[in-house]
C-alpha cells in the first residue's frame, strides 16, 4: 500500500487491470447485491434534486419504493444507501433497448440535464473508499460479475487507476491523482 495524502491506496488499484465491458455484464453491478450503492450525506440532496428530471426514467416498482421508503435508507452499519426494489435493482436504473441496465441519473447528466454524474461509490466502482480514525482507505474491489472487465482491462492494459481517472479526481482532487501516476509509473519500473 501507498500513502497519498491522507489516503492509503492499495497496490490492486495500480497493477490490476479492469475495464467494463457491458456488452458482457449488461449493468448487473446495478441489480446484484445485498444493499443499495453507499451514498454520502451530502449526495442526497443532490439526489432528491435530480429526481423529478429522471422520474420518467423509473419503474413503476422503483417509483413505489421512493414514494414509500425515500431515496435512500440506512443500512445495517448505519451507512446511506440508495433504495432498491425487491432485492435487485437500484431504485434508479433503468433499461434501454437491448435489455442493459444503466443509471437514470448518468443517463440525465449525459443527456446535459443535470450536473451530477451519480453518487461517487457508483462513479468510482471497482474502488471502494472506508473511512478511518484520520485516513481514507482506497481499496479495489473484487466481484464475479466483473470477471468480463477484468479480461478487457488486461486486452487492452488498461489497469483500475486509469479507467476511473474521472471519478478519482472527482473524488480526491487532479493534485491526488497525479501524485497516484506518479507511484503508478515508479512501481511499473521497479517491476522491469
Amino acid at each position: 500500500m501507498i500513502q497519498i495524502q491522507d489516503t492509503i491506496v492499495s497496490f490492486d488499484i495500480l497493477e490490476e487491470c479492469f475495464l467494463c465491458d457491458l456488452s458482457v455484464c449488461k449493468g448487473i453491478c446495478c441489480v446484484e447485491g445485498d444493499a443499495g450503492a453507499p451514498v454520502e450525506e451530502s449526495e442526497i440532496e443532490r439526489l432528491e434534486k435530480v429526481l423529478p428530471v429522471i422520474w420518467n426514467d423509473l419503474s413503476p416498482k422503483a417509483k413505489e419504493v421512493i414514494e414509500k421508503q425515500g431515496l435512500v435508507y440506512r443500512d445495517m452499519e448505519g451507512e446511506y444507501v440508495t433504495s432498491i426494489v425487491g432485492s435487485a435493482d437500484c431504485v434508479f436504473t433503468c433499461y434501454d433497448e437491448n435489455g442493459y441496465c444503466k443509471c437514470a441519473i448518468e443517463k440525465a447528466f449525459r443527456e446535459g440535464k443535470t450536473d451530477f454524474c451519480k453518487p461517487i461509490s457508483c462513479h468510482l466502482y471497482p474502488i471502494r473508499v472506508a473511512r478511518y480514525n484520520g485516513f481514507r482507505s482506497v481499496n479495489y474491489h473484487r466481484w464475479r460479475v466483473c470477471r468480463a472487465a477484468v479480461t478487457l482491462g488486461k486486452k487492452h492494459g488498461v489497469k483500475v487507476y486509469q479507467f476511473l481517472k474521472e471519478p478519482l479526481i472527482r473524488k480526491f482532487g487532479e493534485e491526488w491523482y497525479s501524485q497516484l501516476t506518479i507511484a503508478a509509473n515508479e512501481l511499473f519500473v521497479k517491476k522491469q
